[in-house]
């Protein structure tokens, strides 16, 4: 039988709740690799957590876990209030996944059409789909390619398409698995301007997976993750200050020579 996240028992009150994600123990078994080994941490409401670390790291795997489409995760994983992939959280939180999420033979608009139908079916909710996309559209700089087709767009057009999807109905809670790996200098600023802008507007909680560290600079928070774990959970300055160091790079260089010097002390002793 697979085990399934726990969580404290749903009240129906989630306006209480501190934190828009809190796990303890959350681990992740595929195959006969433990991906994620007994993670701790809460993301707070109302700012930009980043969750930075190498490719292969485990960032994925999760932000799958939070969002729900993660098998096999055991511990507990709160979001919103909810056990994560609970039903009611469908419309509450906005996942841009690595590639794409777009139909390339539809225009922008109706991409964005299509699935604000599905978050907002029925003729009643017409108008406010409409406002919905509209907003989205030029939330992320897409006003002049609205009827372009997505399949002729550049690829950092076709990722503000899949931002837009994300967008719509103002979700609570967007979890963007690198959304600016391959963009130039100047859209990776420009989104980064619009996830503050959004966080700060919208009283919204944005958790980002990066692997390109000067990213970090640009969170509230960090979570720095290597091989399934995390090394900190802290704010960029205070990294800086406990490791005595001037970039969060070199802060994360030397928590990872701190975890191999342990890992190292820990098999000499056995």
């Amino acid at each position: 039988m697979m085990n399934k996240v726990t969580a404290p028992p749903d009240t129906g009150d989630t306006g209480t709740v501190a934190e828009a994600v809190h796990a303890r123990e959350l681990t992740v078994v595929r195959g006969p690799r433990t991906v994620l080994r007994g993670l701790d941490f809460d993301v707070p409401r109302g700012q930009i957590t980043g969750l930075l670390g190498p490719s292969g790291c485990g960032k994925s795997t999760l932000m799958r876990s939070v969002v729900g489409t993660q098998a096999k995760v055991t511990g507990t994983l709160d979001v919103l209030g909810r056990p994560a992939g609970h039903p009611t959280l469908r419309t509450r939180i906005g996942y841009v996944t690595q590639a794409p999420s777009v139909y390339d033979d539809l225009t922008v608009r109706q991409n964005l059409d299509y699935f604000a139908a599905i978050l907002s079916p029925g003729r009643a909710a017409a108008d406010r789909r409409h406002a919905d996309v509209t907003q989205a559209i030029t939330d992320v700089d897409l006003t002049t390619h609205g009827d372009a087709l997505a399949g002729n767009l550049s690829g950092g057009q076709r990722s503000r398409v899949s931002l837009a999807v994300a967008l719509l109905g103002t979700p609570e809670l967007l979890v963007l698995d690198e959304p600016t790996v391959g963009l130039d200098p100047v859209l990776r600023r420009d989104l980064w301007q619009l996830f503050h802008d959004i966080a700060a507007r919208r009283g919204a909680t944005l958790l980002i997976s990066s692997h390109v560290m000067d990213e970090a600079e640009r969170c509230h928070r960090l979570l720095l993750m290597r091989e399934g774990q995390i090394l900190a959970d802290d704010t960029p300055d205070a990294l800086r200050t406990r490791t005595r160091s001037e970039t969060v790079e070199e802060a994360f260089l030397h928590l990872v020579d701190q975890a191999v010097e342990a890992s190292r002390t820990k098999e000499h002793t056995r």
